[in-house]
């Protein structure tokens, strides 16, 4: 699993345009990763959706999944708007800052970005197997945080067994 992550952006046309571009690296990435800041009126949700759906039509059938990231303390805020707009064709990239609200995000989580040293209890309750997204510039750097990720949390990788 690939997980392209991108930074905090205004949601318009040049997010779409970076998005496509992403695409086209050989990276083949599994899931494109976009945070949400907190939408504070209408037009800056309208904005938000439009750009969305934009980004989805471009995306289409490039085998890629759209992973939202909100803001932390906006995971419910979030989940209730795709709700409405019935927006089934995204999910959501769960972070240590959304541990509270991993409910509101569960029925459509997607992938999760971590630390080593983090705690991820509430991710192997949901009760199916995920993906946890390290970010790392430096290969040996990555095996070792890896190691560091399945010596503090051995089934990380696969859901919490409920006898």
């Amino acid at each position: 699993m690939h997980a392209f992550h991108f930074s905090p952006q205004p949601w318009n046309d040049t997010l779409v345009a970076e998005a496509l571009k992403a695409t086209s690296l050989a990276l083949g990435p599994d899931f494109l990763v976009f945070p949400v800041a907190p939408l504070q009126d209408r037009q800056d949700t309208f904005r938000f959706l439009g750009t969305l759906e934009l980004l989805l039509e471009t995306l289409a059938g490039r085998g890629v999944k759209v992973a939202l990231q909100p803001s932390q303390g906006q995971g419910e805020a979030l989940a209730t708007l795709m709700k409405e707009v019935r927006g089934e064709a995204v999910g959501y990239c769960w972070t240590p800052a959304l541990e509270a609200e991993t409910g509101h995000l569960a029925d459509r989580l997607f992938t999760a970005r971590g630390e080593a040293e983090g705690q991820y209890t509430a991710l192997q309750r949901l009760g199916y197997r995920w993906n946890m997204a390290v970010p790392f510039e430096d290969p040996a750097e990555a095996q070792r945080h890896l190691a560091a990720l399945e010596a503090s949390h051995p089934m990380v990788y696969f859901p919490e067994i409920q006898s």
